[in-house]
């Protein structure tokens, strides 16, 4: 059975219509949070709603590094359930696979709003509204990519470095009131890793100590931990979820 460690609190999380952040959110349910759920995609944002619960969920659609996106989803949540208790940054794009030398300027400036600057902004914002004053937790999604080199994904593994950076920092600066932590998975079988194990799944599998791939539900496990009381002395940590893959010198 799952713990209730959440009971009464609200949590925001952010790019949560499918996949990892879907699943963050319905772990979060599990343990007794109320959940405001963003993404671009109203239509998938109301069936996930659906999936969750519409007694303890609602959405807000928009782009994560819209600012006035950002204000208004913080907002509508206090406005419903109060306030504000845990911010799940986990939006994150890679619209460019290959080589560094070869990326657009726009495509990087893209991501970097998006997987760094969208993080900042949603954190700044829910703190100067709600969590300044109730205090709270905020986890960050960041990647293994931001530990070493990847092939293909390198400028988006840039981005993830500097979060998990951005992550400490922050930790420092909205200390004592809010705890601030990351996550940094590995291949998680979801449609936005696709191209990292589609048609090769025994050979990237290889690599893994665990023997598998992860699923949402692992990312989603430690989210909810770093978010609960159970981690009350933890922050400014990035917590590796890999299923080994780094001890072998892997990404």
């Amino acid at each position: 059975m799952t713990a209730r460690r959440l009971e009464g609190r609200t949590a925001l999380v952010t790019g949560a219509s499918r996949g990892i952040g879907l699943a963050i959110a319905h772990r979060l349910v599990d343990e007794g949070a109320r959940v405001c759920i963003t993404a671009r995609k109203e239509t998938a944002l109301k069936e996930a709603v659906e999936e969750l619960g519409p007694d303890v969920a609602f959405h807000v659609a928009g782009s994560a590094d819209d600012p006035d996106h950002q204000q208004e989803a913080i907002d509508r949540a206090v406005e419903r359930w109060g306030g504000l208790d845990l911010l799940v940054n986990n939006t994150g794009i890679n619209p460019a696979y290959g080589s560094l030398l070869e990326l657009e300027d726009s495509a990087a400036r893209k991501i970097f709003e998006v997987n760094l600057l969208g993080t900042l902004g949603w954190t700044r914002r829910a703190w100067h509204t709600v969590l300044a004053d109730r205090g709270g937790a905020v986890v960050n999604v960041a990647s293994v990519a931001g530990l070493r080199p990847a092939g293909g994904i390198g400028f988006y593994g840039a981005t993830k470095a500097a979060l998990m950076h951005l992550t400490q920092q922050l930790a420092v600066e909205l200390s004592p009131t809010v705890r601030v932590n990351a996550v940094a998975p590995a291949v998680v079988r979801t449609r936005f890793a696709t191209a990292l194990f589609e048609g090769k799944e025994d050979e990237v599998t290889a690599a893994y100590p665990v023997g598998r791939l992860g699923e949402p539900e692992d990312i989603a496990a430690a989210v909810a931990y770093l978010g609960s009381d159970d981690a009350a002395w933890t922050t400014g940590q990035t917590l590796v979820l890999d299923g080994g893959l780094t001890l072998n010198g892997g990404v």
